[in-house]
């Protein structure tokens, strides 16, 4: 419980996080967290503030990143908002997000930049935003990168869509690493997904809908490597969903390619079996994949080829939800729950990492990645107050609400799931407490 004996009119209160244990990059240990002006004051045992709050037996960690959050802002606010996702960032214990292009209009312009940030300065957590690789999302012509860039966007796709033409992705490559940003690659093969609604395999079959092959991931994944090689450029996979996918990218960092890669919560939960209801909830781009490639995912997590656990947050209102499964938009909800489904699938059911490994995942490597200095970085002296207090232990069960986020596709509903985010700090500011959002 938290409790403040701060008076009105006084300057913002100290803020103290008692009794945790501390995890970051540089281990574990148990203390206080004394936080003051934004910033984290000391480190230590027995501290005191005006507000405290109690984090006896609980894990006090970086705030977690988020690398791929669709916000929906502008254009698609009856689904979504920069305040609404930002809101459930906050409950799922994100202090950072960053928003996806795929708006209306499309982010690929300094002004739509401008738009989006204006609108994250007032959400709960830190709203940066991608800005697209090509003008519309459309694959003709590269959008004004480098004005983006100037506005602070460090990391650029086209997320949706892949880049199809080999020799503008080069140039995209090159000019990217010119400003010193990434690009992040939405891979898929459109001769290959176009018209698909799942992964191809047994069930799509039995269930007479055109599927995806996972050679339409992988063809992309396989190419970018090669243009990676061929520039030097820094290439980010996003939302990685097939074994072979995985291998080509240890392959590529064994060989010392500057390449990094996400993966999503259902890309390691759920199988196309899902899928067998016809129920829209479970239609996502990239779709879910088999059981083996699911494997792959959690152990490409496990052994550090995928560097991070990203949520691919993608609402929907219940209306285009509940169109037929080949006519639904491809999307899940995500940001509430990415962490729980990361504890309970990879640390108890398949063993394959540990508490820290998926704080790692979650926080200080997507940070990096992103370059977001404030963010995930080691909780001391000197840092940005970016903060997330969890109770690893409480067991909780997903419902259908949807929570914070305007939509309700949530395709875990009734899954049993272990650890809760109690508290979330961002700049100095309690914007969790006790479980609930405070703004």
């Amino acid at each position: 419980m938290s409790s403040t004996s701060a008076h009105p009119g006084d300057a913002a209160p100290s803020l103290v996080i008692r009794g945790g244990r501390i995890v970051d990059a540089t281990g574990e240990r148990s203390g206080d967290v004394l936080v003051v002006d934004g910033r984290i004051a000391e480190v230590g045992p027995d501290l005191s503030g005006d507000v405290v709050v109690d984090a006896d037996g609980a894990i006090v960690a970086p705030g977690l990143v988020d690398l791929h959050t669709h916000l929906r802002q502008p254009g698609r606010e009856e689904a979504e908002t920069v305040e609404t996702g930002g809101r459930a960032a906050a409950l799922g214990g994100y202090t950072a997000v960053l928003a996806m292009p795929n708006t209306t209009p499309t982010i690929d312009s300094a002004g739509v930049v401008r738009e989006v940030l204006a609108l994250g300065r007032s959400a709960p957590v830190d709203v940066h935003t991608t800005g697209a690789i090509t003008v519309g999302r459309e694959g003709e012509q590269l959008a004004p990168m480098a004005e983006m860039a100037e506005l602070g966007v460090r990391i650029f796709t086209d997320d949706g869509t892949g880049v199809q033409d080999d020799r503008l992705m080069r140039r995209a490559l090159e000019y990217a690493s010119g400003l010193g940003a990434t690009l992040a690659q939405h891979c898929e093969v459109t001769s290959l997904s176009e018209g698909t609604c799942m992964h191809e395999g047994e069930w799509s079959s039995r269930l007479g809908l055109p599927g995806q092959p996972a050679e339409a991931e992988e063809l992309m994944v396989m190419r970018d490597i090669a243009l990676a090689r061929m520039t030097g450029a820094k290439v980010h996979f996003q939302h990685l969903s097939t074994a072979g996918s995985v291998a080509m990218v240890a392959g590529a960092r064994s060989a010392g390619l500057a390449v990094t890669a996400e993966a999503a919560p259902h890309h390691f939960t759920l199988t196309d079996a899902s899928c067998a209801g016809y129920d829209a909830t479970f239609k996502v781009h990239p779709p879910l994949r088999s059981d083996g490639d699911v494997a792959a995912i959690a152990a490409g997590l496990g052994d550090g080829t995928i560097d991070a656990i990203a949520t691919d947050h993608a609402p929907h209102t219940p209306e285009t939800k509940e169109l037929p499964f080949d006519q639904a938009p491809p999307g899940m909800l995500g940001l509430e729950y990415a962490l729980a489904l990361a504890f309970t699938e990879l640390v108890d059911r398949t063993a394959v990492m540990r508490e820290s490994d998926v704080l790692a995942a979650m926080s200080w490597r997507p940070a990096a990645i992103a370059g977001l200095g404030d963010h995930g970085g080691p909780v001391a002296v000197g840092r940005a107050a970016n903060l997330v207090v969890i109770d690893a232990a409480a067991r909780w069960s997903i419902d259908s609400s949807g929570g914070a986020s305007r939509s309700r596709n949530v395709p875990y509903v009734g899954r049993e799931v272990r650890g809760r985010v109690l508290h979330t700090v961002c700049g100095g500011e309690l914007v969790v407490s006790d479980g609930e959002a405070t703004r």
